[in-house]
């Protein structure tokens, strides 16, 4: 890459001592150290984000390491993906019945399509409405979900029982691991009464893994709890299966794209398993949801209107005290 080349270092830490055996092989221009490796470059480190659109050279250097330094074959490919998951699925599952958690954002749509293309009518969508969807949602989502994909759905309005275990609740994490529970306790009953499903199928993306702070070493640091990974109860009942989750969002969608989902739906913002609770800072009343669904339902129709929407990653209005 260039020198000098501009990276994204967003905080403050730095290493003040290289450890031996490594050596340094860039620094910032007040001499922090930016990048280390050992002496044959199987590990690297890096003090910058080579992942985000503000390092002017981040692929490269990704690409330099994973095919010239690891020696990695860039063979993966959506097809390949779906091929080794619908196989997976099959045999975790045998012949059991799965139910699938859909929320109607292109993670949970893409795993109900992929467990319906393995298991078929074995597989159940469930959208649990916890009140705290955005406007018009669980209509949209069984609009896509049954009519445009032909998908088995089933919708429960459990909002009350949601909303009155968030009652006075302010802290976000809590809010997260409060809602993660009841989703579980939620699925539990409503496998019972469809008959007795004892595996779960959620979209589970690696973003929801790293940021819950789960690592085989222990070591990770929680960034916010996930209510699909941090936020789910010790008891739990349901076996996981999780297609997903070793993807991030824009390998999801070409995975969405391989299964010809609309282009609509696969372009649709990420948005939170706890919903609008935590965009909501402070208390959650019905009186503050309906707020706040109608502000970010005008938000989505302007960005809409004005051709911005595919152009933002992210967008979403959070209601203040």
């Amino acid at each position: 890459i260039s020198s000098p080349s501009r990276v994204w270092m967003s905080h403050c830490d730095r290493v003040s001592q290289i450890p031996d055996g490594w050596h340094t092989l860039a620094h910032s221009s007040n001499g922090v150290v930016a990048a280390m490796s050992n002496k044959d470059q199987t590990c690297v480190a890096t003090q910058f984000h080579p992942e985000v659109a503000h390092t002017e050279e981040g692929e490269t250097i990704l690409r330099n390491f994973l095919f010239k330094i690891a020696k990695c074959a860039p063979t993966w490919t959506a097809g390949k993906f779906i091929q080794e998951q619908v196989g997976m699925i099959r045999n975790q599952v045998g012949d059991e019945k799965v139910l699938v958690g859909v929320s109607g954002g292109v993670d949970s749509t893409v795993v109900a399509a992929l467990l319906q293309k393995a298991i078929g009518d074995r597989s159940t969508a469930v959208l649990i409405d916890h009140g705290l969807l955005r406007k018009d949602e669980v209509k949209n989502c069984v609009g896509a979900l049954k009519d445009g994909l032909g998908v088995n759905i089933h919708c429960y309005d459990e909002s009350e029982l949601f909303l009155s275990k968030l009652e006075a609740v302010v802290d976000p994490e809590k809010k997260r691991k409060i809602i993660g529970n009841q989703f579980i306790y939620s699925f539990d009953r409503i496998a019972s009464e469809l008959g007795n499903m004892q595996y779960l199928a959620q979209g589970t993306l690696y973003p929801d893994v790293i940021e819950s702070g789960v690592s085989k070493t222990k070591t990770a640091h929680v960034i916010k709890s996930h209510h699909n990974v941090g936020g789910l109860p010790e008891d739990m009942q349901f076996e996981l299966v999780e297609p997903l989750r070793e993807l991030f969002k824009d390998e999801v969608r070409n995975v969405g794209r391989e299964l010809g989902l609309p282009e609509a739906l696969i372009e649709r913002h990420p948005f939170p398993g706890p919903g609008l609770a935590v965009r909501i800072i402070g208390n959650i009343t019905k009186e503050r949801i309906k707020i706040l669904q109608e502000a970010d339902h005008v938000y989505m129709d302007i960005l809409h209107e004005d051709g911005l929407y595919n152009d933002i990653w992210q967008a979403f209005a959070v209601l203040i005290p």
